[in-house]
């Protein structure tokens, strides 16, 4: 029996008209930046040329990135594969595997919850890592630890298991979409359901203020570069360019005065994009929660869409976090952007600055 709301609810073929190129040109996409972002991370540690003992441990942030870029790739290796076998064969999920029925249908929509809501909490940890390191440089050297950082995976993942379990318990439940390739939540509430209408909601809920967190905490790392660039701009300013002579510690490679202005811009950069791609699945799920019944479609194009966008997250993650972040960007970007900054606002008193940035 069909669902009134979801007509490709049990079938086993794939609707007509459909096309797998853009399921493969985000798999293709997200595929290669998150095994990219890896190699960057590994040759980041072992490409260190200081002595073994004088190495130093990695910082939260790294340990944050490694964890996100590891929980990006397993989404897409778990979740694209087969999507692609489903257009290949021409056959829905319920109709995939060889005795027809929802197993793989739930296994996959689990798959896509649990994906989604770990990366968008591990996005959270470092959006407060940043913003506290920033903000609060004296409570993050005594409260945020290495050994915390790297409890913050584990966490994220067991809570995610059991808040995505809900539906296999009863509360929620997971449908197939249109054209036949994807599973999901429910996002269209039934008469005498108010499991199905409450996991939803959930769910979306706590994207939504998953959503706010992050983009109110990199507005307040914004906040803080902005100010750091002012003080040092008019330290700058003070400081005769023939003056300056390095000292201990200090070379010619130690950052920019504008180097944070780099951070500045890769920080609104992601929270807009970050923003653009999580809110067409929050609003797609309110819209079918609260509409009338009397309206009531399931606009499975529209929800396809939506997720689509939230999968090109897990694609941005790892060239806004660190490919952006590489010493050949930089240089590129410099020569482009920063430069004729540079030459306009500070050739007469430019003077290089000894600090590192904790972002």
């Amino acid at each position: 029996m069909k669902s009134p709301f979801y007509p490709c609810h049990n079938t086993t073929w794939v609707e007509t008209g459909s096309s797998a190129t853009m399921g493969g040109v985000l798999f293709s996409a997200g595929l290669l930046g998150n095994l990219l972002a890896l190699a960057l991370l590994a040759r980041s540690r072992l490409g260190s040329r200081r002595p073994r003992p004088a190495r130093r441990l990695p910082s939260v942030f790294y340990v944050l990135v490694c964890g996100l870029t590891a929980t990006d790739l397993l989404g897409k290796c778990l979740v694209s594969p087969v999507v692609l076998a489903a257009y290949a064969q021409n056959r829905s999920l319920w109709g995939l595997l060889p005795a027809p029925g929802d197993q793989l249908c739930q296994a996959f929509a689990f798959i896509m919850s649990f994906f989604g809501l770990a990366s968008t909490l591990q996005l959270l940890a470092m959006a407060l890592e940043c913003w506290l390191s920033l903000g609060h440089p004296f409570f993050y050297q005594r409260h945020i630890t290495l050994r915390r950082g790297a409890l913050v995976a584990p966490v994220v993942g067991a809570f995610c298991l059991a808040f995505c379990g809900l539906p296999f318990a009863g509360f929620g439940k997971y449908v197939q979409y249109c054209p036949g390739t994807w599973c999901f939540i429910q996002m269209v509430h039934e008469k005498g359901s108010l499991s199905v209408l409450g996991f939803s909601v959930l769910y979306s809920s706590l994207m939504a203020l998953l959503v706010l967190a992050i983009v109110l905490c990199n507005l307040g790392a914004m906040h803080n570069l902005y100010a750091m660039h002012r003080r040092l701009r008019q330290h700058t300013r003070c400081c005769p360019r023939d003056s300056f002579e390095p000292g201990a510690g200090q070379t010619q490679g130690s950052s920019h005065p504008l180097e944070e202005l780099d951070h500045l811009l890769l920080l609104a950069l992601m929270t807009v994009l970050f923003t653009m791609c999580s809110l067409p699945l929050i609003y797609r799920a309110y819209h079918g929660a609260f509409k009338p019944d009397d309206t009531a479609s399931p606009g499975d194009s529209y929800d396809l869409q939506a997720l689509r966008f939230l999968s090109v997250i897990s694609i941005v993650d790892p060239w806004i976090f660190i490919i952006f972040r590489t010493s050949v960007f930089r240089v590129f970007f410099h020569k482009i952007f920063i430069r004729p900054v540079i030459y306009r606002s500070w050739h007469s008193h430019s003077c290089r600055a000894n600090m590192e940035s904790t972002f």
